[in-house]
This record gives structure tokens, sequence and C-alpha cells, in this order.
């Protein structure tokens, strides 16, 4: 008789929707049973909270695996809870949203973000918009963003698609106009060193796998994580990986670039890109 796979997930509505997308995938080709167990976290932290939370259940053993937005999650993995697969990547791209009901964005309130990678490119594009932080889940945000608080918001489009609220998309920023970061777009799942994960190797996608070793050996040559200013995105085209990312040093300067070159060095392509745009930004 096979046992019920425990499947940990934050306690927000698209987080549950991530957990069952790896279930339902899962599903298709083998047999099995799943639970999902949410964990809700009561003090402050924000997102690495939620990553930690869900890593000391998995390590206690109250959970078999744990689902993250991969883009959320440290460069470095944890010891002994290794990601042990990774979902074909949904769009990667930032989205504009505007109040319901609004077709044209209006300058007479700030503009809603919740990160400073987001800030600096937007500012970039529209020049004397107020920017001001966003704090909260998708539907909190809208809800905020509807009752008059905001002229409108950056969001990832991928939340969106997996919420079915792709209509209230006004503008899909470009590669060129809005870099992501690391990994945005992809879910992860966590396991257990030594434990058999051999029920997710139909779910893992090696596109998927193949992108974020490059984008996050960049994130981690240039020492970021999930809240700083730095973006990458890589597109595999033939064998050869794209790599484009941009920089933002303590000074304020901002420093862009892109590096191409075969998928078997996505790796060293992530780093070499990282040194790159470091040594420009010193110039």
């Amino acid at each position: 008789m096979n046992r019920t796979i425990r499947v940990g997930s934050r306690d927000s509505t698209l987080a549950v929707i991530q957990a069952r997308l790896v279930i339902d995938a899962v599903k298709k080709t083998s047999p099995m049973d799943f639970e999902i167990i949410t964990i809700k976290t009561m003090g402050v932290g924000g997102k690495g909270q939620f990553i930690k939370e869900l890593e000391q259940a998995l390590a206690d053993g109250n959970i078999d695996i744990a689902v993250h937005s991969y883009k959320d999650m440290p460069f470095e993995e944890t010891e002994g809870l290794p990601v042990v697969a990774l979902s074909e990547r949904e769009a990667p791209f930032d989205v504009l949203v505007l109040p319901k009901g609004i077709t044209t964005l209006e300058n007479s309130k700030p503009i809603g973000s919740s990160s400073l990678r987001r800030t600096i490119q937007f500012a970039k594009l529209y020049e004397d918009f107020e920017i001001k932080t966003i704090r909260g889940n998708v539907p909190t945000r809208l809800s905020k963003l509807d009752n008059g608080e905001y002229s409108a918001l950056i969001l990832a489009q991928a939340g969106l698609n997996r919420l079915s609220l792709q209509n209230r998309i006004s503008r899909i920023f470009t590669i060129d106009e809005m870099i992501p970061p690391a990994s945005q777009g992809i879910i992860a799942v966590q396991g257990r060193q030594g434990e058999d994960h051999s029920f997710l190797d139909n779910f893992h996608n090696r596109v998927s796998e193949t992108v974020s070793k490059a984008e996050r050996r960049f994130l981690k040559t240039l020492g970021g994580n999930c809240s700083t200013p730095v973006a990458v995105y890589g597109q595999i085209h033939n064998n050869e990986l794209l790599l484009t990312g941009m920089y933002v040093d303590a000074d304020g300067n901002i420093k862009t670039g892109k590096i191409s070159g075969s998928i078997d060095r996505s790796e060293q392509l992530g780093e070499q890109l990282a040194v790159h745009l470091k040594e420009k930004a010193g110039e």
C-alpha cells in the first residue's frame, strides 16, 4: 500500500495552487496519494521566514516535500534539504496592473512595488512617478489597488496566470524594459537528502534546471539574494544560452549586459556575466 506524500506549502492561495500543480503533474504518470499541509507563519520575516518554516517542517519529518517559488529561495541550498525538482517555467515577466475600470496609467497616486529591482527599472521607463512599497499576497495587493491607494502595481505575470487573473494585466514588460529576478516563474520542490524522489522525475524540467543554474550562479557571484536589486534572465535557443543581467552597485550605478554560450557552460556564463557587470560598475 502506497503511503501518502505530505506536501508542505505556504498558507496562501497562490502557494496552494502551486502545490496542486506539482501534485497534478505527478498524478499524470504516478497513481499516488498526496496531502497538502499548509504552514502559517505568525511572526515577521517575510518570504524568508516561510522558507525557513517549511524547511524546519521538512527536517522534522512533518512533511515529505516542500513546494516553493524558486525565486524566493536563497542561492545556497540548506544542508540535507536539496531542491529535487523544478517545474516548467511559467511566464517570467513583470507586468503592470491598473485599477479596475482604468485603462491608462495616471500619475495621481503612487505605484505599488514589492522590490527595489522593479522600482529601479520602472523609474527608468517612467519618470516622475512616486513608487511606494506594497506588501501582502496578490489578492491583498489588488484590493489596495482597487480601493484607490495606488495608480498601478508591478507584479509577476506568473502569479497572476496561476491565479487565473490574466485579465488584470495592462502591460507586460519586455526583458529589455524590466529584467526579472533569478528563477521567476519556476516552482521548486525541496526534499530530504537520501530519500527517493523518483516520482518527481517526469515533473522535473531540464530547461528550468539549466537556466536556473546560470541565473543563480550570477546571483551568488554578486552576493545577491531575493531582496537585492539584482536581475537576470536566461533563454535557450538551439543549445545556446543567452543570459541578460542587471547589477546595481552601492553608489546606485546601474549596469546591464548580455552573454551567450553553450548550455553546458551555464554556470560559468552566469559567473562571467556577473563579473563583467561588476567591473563595468567600478569603471
